[in-house]
């Protein structure tokens, strides 16, 4: 059962317990390379990032069922997180109005971290979020989702090739995407091509925050913190891990 109480926990708070305990273990000539991220502070959630995405996929499982239990929607809910939050995952996912992940994964308030940008492209706010999910909140999984079908994918496929141009700030979020279609094998078939771009640029967008963030990167090395890229098909509401 996952406490209730705020956790607007400080890095040293987070993190300091498990950096004593990786010294002590590096002394001994053992690896530290997992070592707590929360040291047992109850505000944080107590699953693992396996556990984690375990828990996602059922959720995933019963929303492609249709036996959604809808939970942490209640008013008593609600009201315990006045004080604060303990999210057990990060998932960052396109803009689409047809993938909301607290749907998609059968969760309610307070479980997920969820940050939305069109092709799931990074900036410095996304990432910024991202970090402070991970350091503040302790959160162990981050997930990089993209869908089928994605716009801003098919768009940047449709410059790429010549066939359409974009202006504003759409040009800016084209370039974002265009390294992963460019380094897409071509196909003959436009559907199969547009799904492997979306697969691509969900994986490098994963890539990208473990290499542009040293928060991130650090979780990941020295505390047990994941980082998955998945898609999610809308025909069947499936989402399956890269």
């Amino acid at each position: 059962m996952i406490n209730t109480e705020g956790a607007g926990l400080s890095r040293r708070t987070l993190f300091g317990a498990a950096a004593t305990a990786a010294a002590a273990t590096m002394t001994t000539g053992a690896t530290a390379s997992a070592a707590p991220r929360h040291a047992g502070d109850p505000r944080v959630t107590e699953l693992t990032a396996d556990q984690a995405w375990r828990k996602l996929v059922a959720g995933n499982d019963r929303f492609v069922a249709g036996h959604q239990k809808h939970p942490h929607e209640s008013l008593a809910w609600r009201e315990s997180l006045v004080n604060g939050q303990h999210p057990f995952a990060v998932i960052l996912s396109c803009a689409d109005s047809r993938v909301p992940p607290e749907l998609v994964f059968d969760e309610g308030l307070g479980d997920l971290f969820v940050i939305r940008a069109a092709g799931e492209v990074l900036d410095t706010a996304v990432i910024g979020s991202i970090e402070y999910a991970v350091e503040h909140l302790g959160v162990p999984l981050i997930v990089v989702l993209g869908h089928a079908s994605c716009g801003a994918v098919s768009a940047t496929i449709d410059v790429v090739n010549g066939d359409a141009e974009v202006s504003g700030d759409i040009s800016t979020l084209v370039r974002s995407v265009e390294p992963a279609v460019r380094a897409t094998a071509p196909n003959s078939d436009p559907a199969a091509f547009l799904a492997a771009c979306v697969a691509e640029q969900a994986r490098r967008s994963a890539g990208i925050l473990r290499e542009r963030s040293n928060i991130v990167s650090d979780a990941v090395a020295h505390h047990g913190v994941k980082v998955f890229s998945a898609t999610y098909e809308l025909a069947t509401g499936k989402v399956t891990k890269l």
